[in-house]
């Protein structure tokens, strides 16, 4: 039961920014794959401009979310204190 859990667990443990940046990428990849499978190997109406455009800014989307994932976890390592401080120094 623990397992079906983890993946809830995981979310809720992760701050805002880092939530954000994998549902950017999570978002982007799945209308990638949308786009690829639904609209452009299968039969149907012509690809007009503005879904081209949006397939394109997806790529964009998944590299504004890994930018966000990266910021959350520089942010929470700059927010420790750093291994060569010795800590009774930082008290003072």
């Amino acid at each position: 039961m623990s397992r079906l859990w983890a993946p809830f667990a995981w979310w809720n443990g992760a701050g805002r920014q880092r939530r954000v940046g994998w549902l950017i990428i999570a978002l982007s990849v799945f209308y990638i794959l949308y786009f690829l499978k639904g609209r452009l190997f299968a039969g149907g109406e012509a690809i007009k401009t503005k879904e081209w455009v949006y397939f394109w800014l997806s790529f964009g989307g998944i590299v504004l979310g890994t930018i966000n994932v990266r910021m959350a976890d520089m942010r929470e390592r700059n927010q420790q204190p750093l291994p060569l401080v010795d800590p009774d120094k930082i008290k003072k």
